[in-house]
């Protein structure tokens, strides 16, 4: 049955503790399920069991989250409403609603389905399952308990502490090596099509997961040099050229990375209506900062209050800019950010931090000291 109809319901809403509350009876179609979320005795790249994606009734899904009560609500996106809720196996879990009135249909449903059954990396969110009885769309993924990049950068509460340099370091290598998976593991190469900060999930030790795939598109193979489609996306972070033609190629991601990172250093939205004229678009606002190394500090998130090595910040900066070059062919690829990434997030943990944004020995880099220690650094590693 696909209606709520057929559902007990109570008579008052109350919150429910999915974490700490007794499991419902176990079935035998979800013993294979971990009860622990992401935690799996698999290896391989995700370092989790390959098992498909399986099947859930409506009435399953309707009890794991307690009728979709409003108190395990935890997000909404294009696609529809995320709750909360808890499987038959005990396993905490995330259950996707499609709204029928939304920005995504049906297509990018069957898209999300088969690009996550077929796609495993520990950098990516784990589908569980789907539910497609009567009219009903729902997907059912890896419960993330932090949420997503988003709700730590920006707009956060009086008692929530900002993120840390090193933490936005972890955030940003993780992202890169599973966008690096997308691109070079995957054959043929997949384009994520919708990189952005609510996209990017994080578990309980700020490891981060690309999630929302309904976008993905197969990239171009042979001798094509793109794949041509409508554009879709989020509006400040698609590049130029893909919102212009409609050409869709890797660098598209490479851009949207690179916006990314560029809310990773400053703590600004990548488009904010609430800043004064000049200052909504993160990246038009940001080019004339990002050419001069005079003024780098001014990009910097106050909420860091200073507690960055200089050095990082410089390297930081030299890779965002490359990434957002307007000029897709010259934007790096996604194998060397990850070389660059990595050795900024070991340099970001080796130096001292000071108040003043300093750290001892730190000269800065230039964006083609960086280039050409990437490729060094990527060389030597093949």
């Amino acid at each position: 049955m696909s209606c709520f109809s057929c559902l007990s319901r109570p008579t008052k809403d109350t919150k429910v503790d999915i974490d700490n509350a007794p499991p419902p009876r176990s079935s035998s179609r979800h013993s294979s399920v971990s009860s622990e979320n992401g935690k799996t005795n698999g290896k391989g790249n995700s370092g989790k069991e390959k098992r498909g994606a399986c099947s859930f009734t409506f009435r399953e899904l309707a009890t794991a989250t307690k009728n979709f009560r409003e108190v395990n609500l935890i997000g909404e996106g294009g696609f529809g409403k995320v709750y909360k809720g808890r499987l038959e196996s005990g396993q905490v879990v995330a259950v996707k609603q499609l709204n029928h009135e939304g920005l995504q249909g049906h297509q990018e449903f069957i898209v999300e389905v088969l690009m996550l059954s077929l796609l495993h990396h520990v950098n990516l969110v784990t589908l569980i399952g789907y539910c497609t009885a009567g009219d009903q769309r729902l997907l059912v993924y890896e419960y993330m308990p932090l949420g997503s990049l988003e709700d730590h950068l920006f707009d956060i509460k009086p008692n929530q502490e900002p993120l840390s340099w090193n933490a936005r370091m972890k955030i940003a290598v993780g992202a890169a090596r599973g966008l690096e998976y997308l691109h070079c593991k995957a054959n043929p190469p997949v384009i994520y099509r919708d990189l952005k900060s609510a996209n990017i999930l994080l578990d309980d030790g700020f490891n981060p997961k690309l999630s929302d795939f309904g976008l993905a598109k197969l990239g171009p193979v042979g001798d094509n040099t793109h794949v041509s489609t409508r554009v879709m996306g989020t509006y400040g972070y698609c590049a130029p050229e893909y919102a212009m033609s409609g050409k869709l190629t890797l660098k598209s991601d490479i851009y949207s990375f690179g916006v990314v990172l560029l809310e990773l250093i400053t703590g600004r939205k990548a488009i904010d209506l609430s800043k004064k004229h000049g200052e909504q678009n993160l990246v038009a606002w940001s080019r004339p900062l990002l050419k001069d190394q005079k003024k780098f500090l001014d990009l910097v998130d106050p909420l860091l209050q200073g507690c960055y090595p200089r050095r990082c910040l410089n390297y930081a900066v030299a890779v965002t800019a490359m990434c957002l070059n307007e000029e897709a062919n010259f934007r790096p690829l996604i194998h060397d950010i990850v070389v660059a990434l990595d050795y900024l997030e070991s340099q970001s943990q080796i130096h001292p931090v000071s108040r003043n944004g300093g750290a001892r020995g730190a000269a800065p880099y230039s964006a083609s000291e960086v280039s050409q220690g990437t490729h060094s650094r990527s060389s030597s590693s093949a």
